[in-house]
């Protein structure tokens, strides 16, 4: 399972599509276990591409503060689950609790 994670400051960006970077995560779902974490550098913004790209990049799962309707769409159409309402955490500490179980979410940050 790769798990992304958009980044601001090495925490989750509460905004996914205006974010510096990814954080891609290979997560070990049976033994709740981290593989490896790299870093990407996001793509230029634009309406449809960020699904897309995180798709290419093997992407099943992405955890975010907020998210507009149409974007969860969109990530839905590449089978990718959308985790929403995120705090703002290290992308460790979210697919650590996401893992086992516990991640915390709060409401849908995004107002579009």
């Amino acid at each position: 399972m790769i798990i992304a994670i958009p980044l601001a400051n090495g925490r989750l960006a509460l905004h996914f599509g205006h974010c510096e970077q990814f954080a891609l995560v290979d997560a070990d779902e049976k033994n709740k276990q981290i593989r490896v974490r790299r870093d990407l550098a996001a793509p230029a913004h634009e309406p449809g591409l960020l699904p897309r790209w995180l798709a290419q990049q093997g992407a099943n799962v992405i955890i975010a503060g907020g998210m507009g309707q149409r974007a969860q769409a969109l990530f839905a159409e590449h089978k990718i689950a959308v985790v929403i309402g995120a705090p703002a955490e290290t992308p460790e500490q979210l697919v650590t609790a996401y893992l086992a179980g516990t991640l915390v979410t709060g409401d849908n940050v995004c107002d579009h």
